[in-house]
Protein backbone atom coordinates (compact mmCIF):
# COMPACT_ATOMS: atom_id res chain seq x y z
CA UNK A 1 0.00 0.00 0.00
CA UNK A 2 1.35 3.00 -0.79
CA UNK A 3 2.63 5.66 2.30
CA UNK A 4 0.15 8.61 1.76
CA UNK A 5 0.66 9.50 5.79
CA UNK A 6 1.13 13.41 6.19
CA UNK A 7 1.89 14.86 9.18
CA UNK A 8 0.72 18.47 10.29
CA UNK A 9 1.98 20.22 12.76
CA UNK A 10 0.13 23.28 14.69
CA UNK A 11 -3.29 21.63 13.06
CA UNK A 12 -5.39 23.03 16.12
CA UNK A 13 -4.49 26.66 15.10
CA UNK A 14 -6.08 29.05 12.71
CA UNK A 15 -4.27 27.86 9.17
CA UNK A 16 -3.50 24.67 10.20
CA UNK A 17 -7.20 23.79 10.87
CA UNK A 18 -8.67 25.32 7.55
CA UNK A 19 -5.99 23.30 5.70
CA UNK A 20 -6.60 19.89 7.39
CA UNK A 21 -10.16 20.47 5.97
CA UNK A 22 -9.15 21.43 2.32
CA UNK A 23 -6.89 18.58 2.07
CA UNK A 24 -9.17 15.90 3.54
CA UNK A 25 -11.58 17.20 0.99
CA UNK A 26 -9.22 17.28 -1.84
CA UNK A 27 -7.55 13.64 -0.87
CA UNK A 28 -9.86 11.81 0.99
CA UNK A 29 -7.71 8.73 1.03
CA UNK A 30 -4.66 10.23 2.54
CA UNK A 31 -3.95 9.73 6.67
CA UNK A 32 -3.22 12.83 8.08
CA UNK A 33 -1.33 12.92 11.46
CA UNK A 34 -1.97 15.84 13.55
CA UNK A 35 0.62 17.07 16.24
CA UNK A 36 -0.66 19.81 18.08
CA UNK A 37 0.74 21.37 21.67
CA UNK A 38 -3.10 22.11 22.68
CA UNK A 39 -1.93 25.89 23.25
CA UNK A 40 -3.63 28.69 24.66
CA UNK A 41 -4.33 30.01 20.16
CA UNK A 42 -5.29 26.19 19.62
CA UNK A 43 -8.79 25.08 19.10
CA UNK A 44 -9.84 21.50 19.19
CA UNK A 45 -13.48 22.61 18.15
CA UNK A 46 -12.18 23.50 15.02
CA UNK A 47 -11.66 19.64 13.74
CA UNK A 48 -14.74 18.35 15.43
CA UNK A 49 -15.79 15.82 14.25
CA UNK A 50 -12.19 15.02 12.11
CA UNK A 51 -10.39 13.88 14.85
CA UNK A 52 -9.57 10.02 15.86
CA UNK A 53 -11.29 8.62 12.70
CA UNK A 54 -9.58 6.11 10.79
CA UNK A 55 -8.28 8.36 8.39
CA UNK A 56 -7.14 11.99 10.78
CA UNK A 57 -5.33 11.23 13.98
CA UNK A 58 -4.53 13.54 16.68
CA UNK A 59 -1.09 13.44 18.83
CA UNK A 60 -1.11 16.22 21.49
CA UNK A 61 2.85 17.40 21.69
CA UNK A 62 5.35 20.10 21.66
CA UNK A 63 7.24 19.50 18.51
CA UNK A 64 10.11 21.27 20.69
CA UNK A 65 10.02 17.88 22.92
CA UNK A 66 12.78 15.29 20.90
CA UNK A 67 11.18 12.35 22.08
CA UNK A 68 7.86 13.53 21.18
CA UNK A 69 8.71 14.15 17.42
CA UNK A 70 10.86 11.20 17.33
CA UNK A 71 7.67 8.88 18.26
CA UNK A 72 5.58 10.35 15.95
CA UNK A 73 8.05 9.45 12.98
CA UNK A 74 8.33 6.21 14.18
CA UNK A 75 5.27 5.19 14.36
CA UNK A 76 3.69 7.25 11.57
CA UNK A 77 6.45 7.33 9.42
CA UNK A 78 5.18 10.30 7.68
CA UNK A 79 6.00 10.40 3.94
CA UNK A 80 5.09 14.57 3.75
CA UNK A 81 5.28 17.28 6.68
CA UNK A 82 3.63 20.55 6.33
CA UNK A 83 4.82 22.92 9.40
CA UNK A 84 2.30 25.27 10.50
CA UNK A 85 3.27 25.09 14.74
CA UNK A 86 4.65 28.37 15.77
CA UNK A 87 4.04 30.79 18.04
CA UNK A 88 2.67 33.84 16.29
CA UNK A 89 1.58 36.73 18.00
CA UNK A 90 4.32 39.52 17.45
CA UNK A 91 2.68 41.45 20.57
CA UNK A 92 3.52 38.21 22.58
CA UNK A 93 6.92 37.87 20.85
CA UNK A 94 8.00 41.41 22.82
CA UNK A 95 6.40 40.52 26.11
CA UNK A 96 8.37 36.73 26.34
CA UNK A 97 10.65 36.27 23.34
CA UNK A 98 12.30 33.22 24.59
CA UNK A 99 8.66 30.92 23.49
CA UNK A 100 9.21 31.81 20.22
CA UNK A 101 12.84 30.71 19.95
CA UNK A 102 12.16 27.29 21.52
CA UNK A 103 8.78 26.43 19.36
CA UNK A 104 9.87 28.20 16.01
CA UNK A 105 13.26 27.30 15.91
CA UNK A 106 14.58 24.57 18.03
CA UNK A 107 11.04 22.70 17.19
CA UNK A 108 11.55 23.75 13.22
CA UNK A 109 15.14 21.80 13.84
CA UNK A 110 13.83 18.83 15.78
CA UNK A 111 11.21 18.55 12.99
CA UNK A 112 14.26 18.92 10.08
CA UNK A 113 16.03 16.35 12.09
CA UNK A 114 13.31 13.84 11.97
CA UNK A 115 12.39 13.60 8.76
CA UNK A 116 16.74 13.72 7.46
CA UNK A 117 16.57 10.16 9.64
CA UNK A 118 13.77 8.73 8.36
CA UNK A 119 14.15 10.10 4.64
CA UNK A 120 17.67 10.05 3.71
CA UNK A 121 20.05 7.54 3.07
CA UNK A 122 22.80 9.54 3.28
CA UNK A 123 23.53 13.16 2.29
CA UNK A 124 21.57 14.15 -1.19
CA UNK A 125 20.66 10.46 -1.21
CA UNK A 126 16.57 9.79 -0.45
CA UNK A 127 15.72 6.29 0.59
CA UNK A 128 13.45 4.64 -2.18
CA UNK A 129 10.58 4.29 -0.26
CA UNK A 130 10.52 8.10 0.58
CA UNK A 131 10.82 9.30 -3.22
CA UNK A 132 7.96 11.70 -2.93
CA UNK A 133 8.78 13.03 0.73
CA UNK A 134 8.56 16.58 1.47
CA UNK A 135 9.30 19.02 4.24
CA UNK A 136 7.44 22.11 3.77
CA UNK A 137 7.65 24.91 5.87
CA UNK A 138 5.02 27.40 6.33
CA UNK A 139 6.68 31.11 6.93
CA UNK A 140 5.20 34.64 6.77
CA UNK A 141 6.04 38.11 5.10
CA UNK A 142 7.50 39.53 8.24
CA UNK A 143 11.01 37.82 7.76
CA UNK A 144 11.25 40.35 5.08
CA UNK A 145 11.34 43.48 7.39
CA UNK A 146 9.04 46.31 6.28
CA UNK A 147 8.82 48.64 3.13
CA UNK A 148 8.08 51.57 2.30
CA UNK A 149 5.44 53.17 -0.05
CA UNK A 150 6.40 51.08 -2.99
CA UNK A 151 7.49 48.11 -4.16
CA UNK A 152 6.64 44.86 -2.86
CA UNK A 153 8.24 41.27 -1.56
CA UNK A 154 9.09 38.52 -3.36
CA UNK A 155 11.46 35.65 -3.18
CA UNK A 156 14.32 37.12 -3.56
CA UNK A 157 14.16 39.61 -1.10
CA UNK A 158 16.74 40.12 1.57
CA UNK A 159 15.78 39.12 5.24
CA UNK A 160 15.47 41.98 7.73
CA UNK A 161 13.18 40.37 10.51
CA UNK A 162 12.15 43.74 13.17
CA UNK A 163 10.07 41.66 16.00
CA UNK A 164 11.44 38.42 18.04
CA UNK A 165 8.46 36.71 16.57
CA UNK A 166 9.68 37.73 12.70
CA UNK A 167 13.29 36.60 13.42
CA UNK A 168 12.20 33.38 15.16
CA UNK A 169 9.97 32.68 11.92
CA UNK A 170 13.58 34.38 9.78
CA UNK A 171 15.71 31.49 11.43
CA UNK A 172 13.54 28.62 10.68
CA UNK A 173 13.47 29.61 7.08
CA UNK A 174 17.55 29.27 7.24
CA UNK A 175 17.45 26.25 8.76
CA UNK A 176 15.16 24.90 6.19
CA UNK A 177 16.76 26.03 3.33
CA UNK A 178 20.55 24.86 5.02
CA UNK A 179 18.77 21.23 5.22
CA UNK A 180 17.83 21.17 1.33
CA UNK A 181 21.17 22.79 0.43
CA UNK A 182 23.93 20.18 2.71
CA UNK A 183 21.67 17.03 3.25
CA UNK A 184 19.19 17.45 -0.03
CA UNK A 185 16.41 17.13 2.28
CA UNK A 186 13.09 17.69 -0.03
CA UNK A 187 11.73 21.07 1.56
CA UNK A 188 9.42 23.51 0.39
CA UNK A 189 9.21 26.82 1.84
CA UNK A 190 6.33 29.23 1.50
CA UNK A 191 5.77 33.48 2.83
CA UNK A 192 2.84 34.45 3.34
CA UNK A 193 0.94 37.55 3.50
CA UNK A 194 -2.09 38.19 6.51
CA UNK A 195 -4.60 35.57 6.94
CA UNK A 196 -7.92 35.99 7.80
CA UNK A 197 -10.96 34.31 8.14
CA UNK A 198 -13.59 32.42 9.71
CA UNK A 199 -11.93 30.65 13.04
CA UNK A 200 -9.28 32.85 13.52
CA UNK A 201 -7.82 33.97 17.14
CA UNK A 202 -9.73 36.76 18.82
CA UNK A 203 -6.04 38.19 19.72
CA UNK A 204 -5.70 39.30 15.83
CA UNK A 205 -7.14 42.33 14.40
CA UNK A 206 -10.34 41.54 12.27
CA UNK A 207 -12.52 39.65 15.34
CA UNK A 208 -11.30 42.63 18.02
CA UNK A 209 -12.26 45.14 15.66
CA UNK A 210 -15.71 42.76 15.68
CA UNK A 211 -15.65 41.84 19.23
CA UNK A 212 -14.98 45.15 21.12
CA UNK A 213 -17.27 47.16 18.82
CA UNK A 214 -20.44 44.67 19.67
CA UNK A 215 -19.31 44.76 23.32
CA UNK A 216 -19.15 48.94 22.98
CA UNK A 217 -15.98 49.31 24.00
CA UNK A 218 -13.12 51.36 22.67
CA UNK A 219 -12.05 49.74 19.34
CA UNK A 220 -8.01 50.05 19.44
CA UNK A 221 -5.66 50.82 16.39
CA UNK A 222 -2.05 51.30 16.43
CA UNK A 223 -0.64 54.41 16.21
CA UNK A 224 -2.24 56.38 13.43
CA UNK A 225 -3.79 53.19 11.31
CA UNK A 226 -2.10 53.52 8.36
CA UNK A 227 0.03 50.32 8.32
CA UNK A 228 -0.23 48.59 5.55
CA UNK A 229 -0.70 45.03 5.46
CA UNK A 230 -1.65 42.70 1.92
CA UNK A 231 -4.53 39.96 2.99
CA UNK A 232 -5.15 36.79 1.83
CA UNK A 233 -8.61 34.79 2.44
CA UNK A 234 -7.14 31.20 4.45
CA UNK A 235 -9.27 29.39 1.83
CA UNK A 236 -6.91 30.84 -0.78
CA UNK A 237 -3.71 30.00 1.12
CA UNK A 238 -4.82 26.85 1.71
CA UNK A 239 -5.55 25.90 -2.18
CA UNK A 240 -2.03 27.34 -2.30
CA UNK A 241 0.05 25.09 -0.07
CA UNK A 242 -1.83 21.72 -1.52
CA UNK A 243 -0.65 22.95 -5.26
CA UNK A 244 3.14 23.58 -3.81
CA UNK A 245 2.84 20.42 -1.64
CA UNK A 246 1.86 17.84 -4.45
CA UNK A 247 3.04 19.97 -7.66
CA UNK A 248 6.42 22.02 -6.64
CA UNK A 249 10.21 20.98 -6.92
CA UNK A 250 12.28 20.40 -3.83
CA UNK A 251 13.99 23.11 -2.82
CA UNK A 252 11.39 26.07 -4.04
CA UNK A 253 10.29 28.77 -2.40
CA UNK A 254 7.65 31.18 -3.26
CA UNK A 255 5.80 33.81 -1.64
CA UNK A 256 2.01 34.18 -1.51
CA UNK A 257 -0.60 36.94 -1.18
CA UNK A 258 -3.84 38.09 -2.04
CA UNK A 259 -3.49 41.39 -3.81
CA UNK A 260 -5.18 43.07 -1.10
CA UNK A 261 -3.31 46.00 0.30
CA UNK A 262 -5.34 47.70 2.94
CA UNK A 263 -4.26 50.05 6.05
CA UNK A 264 -5.51 48.83 9.45
CA UNK A 265 -7.56 52.09 9.80
CA UNK A 266 -9.70 51.29 6.59
CA UNK A 267 -9.99 47.60 7.65
CA UNK A 268 -11.18 48.44 10.61
CA UNK A 269 -13.96 51.13 9.21
CA UNK A 270 -15.08 48.69 6.50
CA UNK A 271 -15.88 46.47 9.01
CA UNK A 272 -17.40 48.96 11.73
CA UNK A 273 -19.46 50.16 8.65
CA UNK A 274 -20.90 46.24 7.96
CA UNK A 275 -21.77 46.25 11.51
CA UNK A 276 -23.74 49.55 11.08
CA UNK A 277 -25.81 47.24 8.08
CA UNK A 278 -26.19 44.36 10.45
CA UNK A 279 -26.79 44.67 13.54
CA UNK A 280 -27.20 48.62 14.14
CA UNK A 281 -26.95 50.33 17.20
CA UNK A 282 -30.58 50.82 18.76
CA UNK A 283 -29.27 54.56 19.22
CA UNK A 284 -28.84 55.08 15.47
CA UNK A 285 -25.07 55.72 16.12
CA UNK A 286 -22.25 54.21 14.16
CA UNK A 287 -19.69 51.93 15.28
CA UNK A 288 -17.11 54.10 14.24
CA UNK A 289 -17.67 56.81 16.81
CA UNK A 290 -15.72 53.96 19.23
CA UNK A 291 -12.74 53.73 17.50
CA UNK A 292 -9.83 54.20 19.92
CA UNK A 293 -6.09 55.20 18.51
CA UNK A 294 -3.32 53.81 20.80
CA UNK A 295 0.17 53.45 21.36
CA UNK A 296 2.12 52.36 18.60
CA UNK A 297 3.85 48.54 18.84
CA UNK A 298 7.22 48.52 19.16
CA UNK A 299 8.97 47.89 15.84
CA UNK A 300 5.68 48.01 13.92
CA UNK A 301 6.71 47.34 10.36
CA UNK A 302 4.86 49.65 8.42
CA UNK A 303 3.86 48.06 4.80
CA UNK A 304 3.99 44.46 3.78
CA UNK A 305 2.83 43.66 0.29
CA UNK A 306 3.50 40.57 -2.15
CA UNK A 307 4.50 39.40 -5.38
CA UNK A 308 2.86 36.75 -6.26
CA UNK A 309 3.71 36.05 -9.91
CA UNK A 310 6.03 32.91 -9.07
CA UNK A 311 3.59 30.77 -8.11
CA UNK A 312 1.15 32.27 -10.69
CA UNK A 313 2.95 31.82 -13.70
CA UNK A 314 4.62 28.43 -12.26
CA UNK A 315 2.21 26.47 -10.86
CA UNK A 316 -1.11 28.50 -12.00
CA UNK A 317 -2.08 30.05 -8.41
CA UNK A 318 -4.25 32.49 -7.74
CA UNK A 319 -6.30 33.80 -4.91
CA UNK A 320 -9.81 32.82 -5.86
CA UNK A 321 -11.61 35.27 -3.30
CA UNK A 322 -11.68 39.28 -3.20
CA UNK A 323 -10.90 40.98 -0.13
CA UNK A 324 -14.18 42.18 -0.15
CA UNK A 325 -15.85 39.05 -0.41
CA UNK A 326 -13.57 37.31 2.16
CA UNK A 327 -14.29 40.14 4.49
CA UNK A 328 -18.22 39.59 4.48
CA UNK A 329 -17.95 35.99 5.23
CA UNK A 330 -15.56 36.94 7.65
CA UNK A 331 -17.75 39.18 9.94
CA UNK A 332 -20.98 37.25 9.54
CA UNK A 333 -19.01 34.79 11.27
CA UNK A 334 -17.60 36.61 14.01
CA UNK A 335 -21.11 38.45 14.15
CA UNK A 336 -23.17 34.93 14.31
CA UNK A 337 -19.90 33.57 16.85
CA UNK A 338 -20.00 37.07 19.07
CA UNK A 339 -24.05 37.44 19.28
CA UNK A 340 -24.11 33.65 20.79
CA UNK A 341 -21.45 34.34 23.23
CA UNK A 342 -19.09 31.90 21.93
Amino acid sequence: MKNNNLLVTGALGFIGAHFVHYYRAKHPSAKLIILDKNTYAADYGRLKGFIDTDKIVYVEGDISNEETVRKVFDSFRPMRVVNFAAESHVDNSIEGPGIFLETNVNGTFILLEAARKLWMAAPHLVKAEYEEARFYQISTDEVFGSLGDQGKFSESSNYAPNSPYSASKASADHWVRSYFHTFGLPTLLTQCSNNFGPHQHSEKLIPTVIRTALKGESVPIYGTGKNIRDWLYVEDHCSAIELVLNKATPGETYTIGGNAERNNLSICETILTQLDILNPKPDGKSYKEQISFVADRPGHDFRYAIDASKIANELGWTPQHSFEEGLEKTVSFYLKKYKEGS
